[in-house]
């Protein structure tokens, strides 16, 4: 019986199959996890590829408001409807926004999906500091713009969104 069982644990003839099949489960599974691995990182570099085509989107419509000081006379185009404000906003004495300004953007430079912006005047009345000018000739506007800029490229059914908002202080000459 001794004898019989050194020759059964002797006999290596099945070893290198079991061996063979154990690698090839190993060797599939790293295979499976770098895979899934290389998936998640091109989704997460898309997701990042978005957002920051979105905040570029965002911004690009808030800088592209400012130049254009048609946007800041409130005789044109501004409304004391204000609707609902966005909760960051409804701390501010906000009396009239205007929806559609003009976006100028230089030749050549265009949006796919061109970003919402609105411009909202606030009642603020005090003189800011260090800006160089008399306060006699100059009247202050106290505008917050409200940019929302979305990704740019349609690859996707879920497109990343980006609001931009800026607090900014326009000088207005008396006459006007």
């Amino acid at each position: 019986m001794l004898k019989e069982s050194k020759l059964i644990l002797g006999n290596q003839s099945g070893v290198a199959l079991v061996v063979a099949l154990l690698m090839i489960v190993i060797l599939s599974l790293i295979g499976i996890a770098s895979s899934s691995n290389s998936t998640f990182e091109i989704r997460l570099s898309g997701n990042k590829r978005g957002s920051t085509d979105a905040f570029y989107a965002a911004d690009g419509g808030l800088q592209s408001v400012l130049p254009d000081v048609s946007n800041f006379n409130i005789s044109n185009g501004y409304t004391t409807s204000l609707g609902t404000l966005p909760a960051e906003l409804q701390t501010e004495s906000i009396d009239q926004r205007k929806t559609s300004p003009t976006l100028v953007v230089p030749s050549g430079v265009s949006f796919a999906s061109s970003p919402q912006v609105t411009i909202y005047h606030t009642t603020v009345a005090k003189v800011p500091r260090g800006l160089g000018t008399s306060a006699i000739a100059f009247k202050y506007g106290y505008y917050i713009i409200d940019s929302i800029g979305q990704d740019q490229m349609d690859l996707s059914l879920i497109r990343s969104n980006c609001e931009v908002r800026e607090k900014t202080v326009r000088l207005i000459p008396t006459g006007s």
